[in-house]
């Protein structure tokens, strides 16, 4: 059966990987029972009119390997996959959020990738969220699960979907260039490239987009935070608003979501999900996709920069602007009020 193998094979993923401090809303369970799990999951699909409130108590406070297990007893006992049958017994944001839940982050966000590219037109502001706020590292597993799961290229696709200077810098930042940080702080580097940035935009007639592309997708994270602080000493205006002066349109966007990920990405992921809950209702593709794509690794602190801003948890917030199952399933995944 697909499961298995694919079950197997998670086991071995990240192994010897030295892992980031992560800040999750949703943890592995501590009275796992995978079986028991698999069968209430089988109860609540077979139920009359499904039961999804069994479904979400379960799966939104599993963490994803603990589903992989429960999806694997699962097949063990009705002989059909899991998710097929989610697929069947859910609709709407409800099933778009639990099967977003039954895959790794990884897949995840390739699928989302995908989806963003498909069809006719571009979900530019998708695109830009996604490959903007990853680090090299998470794009170049990204780059592996879309090859995985849809037998193609992820920059052919990104290149074929987008053009100008918009692909360049997304095709740039998809290569996995991105230096990682040193133990020494180069000063003379810090200072060029700030006067590279203020040369090349800023103080000359039209913009050298190809040496900002350079910078922004080949230099660390910390690097940059100092450049951008050593910017003002150069340009009359900051990084930011120097990128509103010199280009327009998803180049902007691009660039300002970089900026803004590399100084707070808890607040830039804060600011998207409040921009997604303006105003009556909720754009519940994008709250979807950063509470399943951030629950396990940096909500709690993505709940904390919300209530910062906009003195309203994030919890109260999505309780204002969402109904129904789709709003449970997202309360617990929030992890509860601040």
């Amino acid at each position: 059966m697909a499961l298995v193998a694919e079950f197997l094979g998670q086991l071995t993923l990240g192994y010897g990987k030295e892992s980031e401090a992560r800040f999750p809303t949703v943890v592995p369970a501590s009275d796992f029972d995978p079986d028991r799990d698999a069968a209430k999951i089988e109860t609540a699909i077979k139920t009359k009119g499904v039961d999804e409130q069994t479904i979400i108590d379960i799966l939104t406070n599993r963490s994803y390997s603990q589903r992989r297990e429960i999806a694997f007893e699962y097949e063990k006992r009705a002989k059909k996959d899991m998710v097929s049958a989610l697929k069947s017994a859910l609709s709407g944001s409800l099933e778009n959020l639990i099967l977003g839940l039954m895959k790794s982050t990884t897949q995840f966000d390739a699928s989302e990738i995908r989806a963003s590219i498909k069809g006719l037109g571009t979900d530019e502001e998708s695109l830009i969220e996604i490959v903007c706020s990853r680090s090299a590292a998470e794009l170049v597993e990204i780059k592996k699960a879309y090859k995985e799961m849809f037998k193609k290229d992820m920059e052919k696709d990104i290149a074929g979907d987008t053009s100008g200077d918009f692909a360049k810098l997304l095709l740039a930042l998809v290569e996995g260039k991105r230096e990682e940080p040193g133990n020494v702080v180069d000063y003379d580097r810090i200072d060029q490239d700030a006067q590279a940035l203020y040369e090349a935009g800023v103080k000359r007639k039209g913009t050298d987009v190809a040496t900002w592309i350079t910078i922004f997708s080949e230099r660390s994270v910390p690097h940059l935070q100092k450049v951008f602080d050593r910017y003002t000493s150069y340009s009359p205006y900051g990084m930011k608003e120097s990128i509103c002066k010199e280009v327009k349109g998803d180049l902007e966007k691009s660039f300002l979501t970089l900026v803004e990920c590399f100084e707070n990405k808890h607040l830039y992921f804060a600011n998207r999900l409040a921009d997604a809950m303006k105003g009556k209702g909720a754009k519940e593709k994008t709250l979807t996709r950063i509470v399943v794509s951030r629950c396990e690794i940096d909500l709690m602190k993505i709940r904390t920069e919300f209530k910062k801003l906009h003195g309203k948890s994030l919890y109260q917030t999505i309780a204002e602007h969402t109904k129904g199952d789709y709003q449970r399933a997202l309360l617990s995944l929030c992890g509860g009020d601040d």
